[in-house]
């Protein structure tokens, strides 16, 4: 058993954790989908089960998984004062975004988050105020953040992953519909797959970032043709 004890800015950097991962946070996530409302309007996603597969492909071989990675590189970037690999990630990040809704989608929140995040005021080198003037990927700004205040990059990259996949089962539960118990039994039941992400993202590199998801790359393009939207991409 660890018994090293939690020093106190430990445990500050943790709660600082919580509250930008609060749904309370202002930048606005519930407004989208990813896609999933078009693979909920053409019947591909109708049910628990499916809903599942959906998040799961998303963590084993979608953006979950690619945002998880990124927002690890960013943070140990921050931490080792290695500015060129930021600005190189969020390049990438925001080059890899597959259609003009999921593009404006991670620009607006990264912007929205780090103005929120301002309300933590600490020192920042000048180096990283420069990157951060750029249009930023979300989870380089947040991993970027992370890395300045001193946050465990695994319970970073664990708690963004987790909000992320409740964020996809509170669009099934409004759309498909389904009841919050069903909700709830897909995040406990994608917890392990969350962990192990989390594990994984640790040691990732800029070659490691990939992808393979056609479907909700897919309905992430026809999402701006729906004749009926309620989320923004």
């Amino acid at each position: 058993m660890d018994t090293r004890t939690i020093t106190m800015d430990e445990r500050a950097a943790l709660i600082r954790l919580f509250s930008w991962l609060s749904p309370a946070f202002p930048i606005g996530g519930f407004a989208y989908s990813q896609g999933l409302e078009v693979a909920i309007a053409d019947g591909r996603v109708k049910d628990k089960g499916e809903l599942a597969d959906w998040i799961n492909g998303q963590l084993h071989h979608g953006s979950l998984r690619t945002d998880a990675y990124f927002l690890a590189i960013a943070a140990r970037a921050v931490t080792n004062g290695d500015w060129t690999m930021l600005a190189e990630a969020n390049g990438l990040c925001l080059a890899l975004q597959i259609s003009s809704e999921r593009d404006k989608e991670t620009r607006e929140q990264a912007q929205s988050f780090l103005a929120a995040a301002s309300a933590w005021p600490t020192a920042m080198p000048k180096e990283l105020g420069t990157v951060l003037e750029r249009p930023m990927a979300l989870p380089i700004a947040f991993g970027a953040m992370a890395g300045l205040h001193g946050v465990s990059p695994g319970a970073s990259v664990a708690g963004f992953a987790n909000s992320a996949v409740a964020q996809q089962i509170s669009v099934g539960v409004r759309l498909i519909p389904l009841g919050q118990t069903a909700g709830l039994a897909i995040q406990a039941g994608l917890e392990a797959e969350i962990a192990q992400l989390s594990t994984k993202a640790l040691s990732a590199q800029l070659e490691d970032i990939s992808s393979l998801s056609y479907g909700t790359d897919i309905a992430s393009l026809k999402h701006e043709d729906l004749k009926v939207r309620i989320f923004r991409s």
